[in-house]
């Protein structure tokens, strides 16, 4: 451990020509919630508004060090290692080849081509990540150049350990509690790796989200697996399989300490953090921070560093997080109401509907039958509890009504 220890430290040295160290920030709101000390270690404020600028820079500078004639790059990334790669790209003066998702949010792909300039290549291919992997090898392999892996790669592992040398400089001892967002598991893996070996009364939290829970699936089966499916919303951690290397380094770790995020909880966050703080912070990078609720009265007295790992989030998604945020926080609620054709039916209807409550849609499906109409209706109110007392005036009149909030599949063609 003494050699990777020394191996990050070096990394983060040279990150120093590049940009200062992100900021360690206490977060007085966070604090007095959880009657802790919790720190944000803002990644997304990094040059690239994420962390991956470490990784991308430390294994190109080692690779260049090794072969100085190498200058053709080849990666896969849903978004945020290609920014990394690309800055890198124009620092050091070489050619890169990025593969991305055809799903990658707009604002990653401008923001990449702006970090890369002429030196880069975009090439949109495949739905999900794991796809694009499998193209960017392959190109790789017949052209020569050098994979640049966006976690499962040594010198990446060093890279994002930086993060860690910066935070215990910063905050002059060791944390109690550090939080860490895991996708493919460069970002986990390297700073576990540097803070057991320079503050082992450190304890961690490692953070998934739902629907791409890789390194739960591959302790629990001892050995790295592939998801049969991926929920592609949190894109900067939707991997389906953690990398060999990173979880080389992750396998010990106990199970029970690593959370699952659902990804509707996850927008609650963002939205929190958005407009309580004014930090904006992309899926993956509100992940730490998404945690807290679940650790509760573990943290009172304790010191918490929360790594915010990205802020590259696309604007043009704020109604899709604002719908899964009331929807998860009960404040919005979708359901089919059976209304009678007759006179003043709607009109008892909209009666019940108490001074906090908004029809926010309003949709007739079809005739079910010859004097009754389905209707589609959306209700947003001020608080969770008023919908109790909707359904309990709808009950006490008769109304037939099916709440389709929780229904995916319902959800999914009729929302």
């Amino acid at each position: 451990m003494i050699e990777f220890t020394q191996a990050a430290e070096a990394a983060t040295q040279a990150l120093r020509a590049l940009f200062p160290a992100t900021p360690l920030q206490r977060n007085d709101h966070l604090s007095q919630r959880y009657g802790a000390e919790i720190l944000l270690k803002r990644e997304d404020l990094s040059p690239v508004r994420s962390y991956k600028i470490r990784g991308a820079v430390n294994a190109m500078r080692k690779v260049l060090a090794r072969d100085p004639a190498q200058m053709q790059f080849v990666c896969a990334s849903a978004g945020n290692h290609a920014q990394g790669v690309a800055y890198a790209c124009r620092h050091f003066g070489v050619q890169g080849t990025i593969f991305m998702p055809v799903t990658t949010p707009q604002q990653k792909i401008d923001k990449t081509r702006t970090f890369g300039g002429d030196g880069v290549e975009i090439r949109l291919t495949g739905d999900y990540f794991d796809q694009s992997l499998a193209s960017a090898q392959a190109y790789c392999a017949r052209i020569g150049g050098h994979f640049l892996s966006p976690f499962d790669d040594p010198d990446v592992i060093e890279g994002q350990a930086s993060v860690a040398v910066e935070l215990l400089a910063q905050l002059g001892r060791a944390p109690d509690l550090v939080i860490l967002p895991v996708g493919g598991g460069g970002l986990s893996a390297g700073v576990t790796s540097y803070l057991r070996d320079t503050a082992p009364g450190t304890d961690f939290r490692f953070v998934e989200p739902l629907g791409g829970a890789s390194l739960t699936a591959a302790l629990a089966a001892g050995r790295t697996v592939t998801l049969p499916k991926v929920n592609s919303f949190v894109d900067g951690a939707a991997v389906a399989r953690i990398g060999e290397r990173p979880f080389d380094r992750l396998r010990g770790i106990d199970p029970a300490k690593v959370l699952l995020a659902p990804e509707d909880r996850i927008c609650v966050t963002m939205l929190e953090m958005l407009n309580v703080e004014g930090i904006v912070l992309e899926p993956a990078g509100a992940l730490s921070v998404d945690a807290l609720p679940e650790l509760g009265d573990q943290l009172a007295g304790k010191t918490v560093v929360c790594i915010t790992s990205g802020g590259n989030f696309d604007f043009e998604r704020l109604p899709e997080v604002k719908e899964r945020a009331q929807r998860y926080s009960g404040v919005k609620k979708y359901f089919i109401l059976r209304l009678p054709q007759r006179p003043g039916a709607l009109r008892d209807f909209l009666e019940m509907l108490g001074p906090e409550d908004d029809i926010a849609r309003f949709e007739y499906l079809k005739k079910s039958a010859r004097n009754f109409g389905s209707v589609l209706i959306g209700i947003e109110t001020g608080h969770a509890d008023n919908f109790a007392r909707l359904f309990g005036l709808l009950d006490a009149a008769g109304f037939v009504y099916r709440d389709i909030t929780g229904d995916e599949t319902l959800a999914e063609f009729l929302i």
